[in-house]
């Protein structure tokens, strides 16, 4: 891609912002091509989308929870949740109980077929990862662990 030339310093031109230099756009712009990397393998692997392979992983984490709970966890609306499960349930990866006090919530839970995919989508997982942390190295990463956790910490409370 062909970009414009980058414009001369002018410290009079405080009223422009380069753009690949904004924190906010570079955490954005590194986790999107983190996540693309990440949704190759997992798509070519498994045929999930990243709304399923979400659903599926946060399901696999928690054994049994409800739709409801996935978006909260995952970050995704309840639209793509429901999709994600529906699309898990067709492949036969899931099933769905009615809760016995409030039959509107439904508590989801990986079929035996649906853990033997997480099991392998955990390793896949985690390999990535370990490549993503030997690239960084031991100092970067550490680094970037602390960044990480001052950001969630003061913007999240978490």
């Amino acid at each position: 891609m062909n970009l414009p030339e980058k414009p001369a310093a002018d410290s009079s031109n405080d009223q422009s912002l380069a753009l690949e230099g904004f924190l906010p756009y570079r955490l954005a712009r590194a986790a999107e091509i983190i996540s693309r990397q990440f949704a190759t393998l997992y798509r070519e692997r498994h045929g999930l989308t990243r709304p399923e392979w979400r659903t599926l992983a946060t399901i696999g984490q928690f054994n049994r929870i409800t739709a409801t709970e996935i978006g909260l966890h995952s970050s995704m609306h309840k639209t793509k949740v429901s999709r994600a499960i529906r699309a898990l349930e067709q492949r036969k990866w899931i099933t769905r109980h009615a809760d016995q006090i409030d039959r509107r919530v439904e508590h989801i839970e990986l079929t035996r077929e649906g853990r033997t995919h997480y099991r392998d989508l955990v390793t896949l997982a985690r390999t990535y990862e370990a490549r993503l942390l030997q690239t960084l190295g031991q100092t970067g990463a550490g680094q970037l662990e602390a960044g990480i956790s001052a950001i969630e910490n003061r913007f999240t409370g978490s």
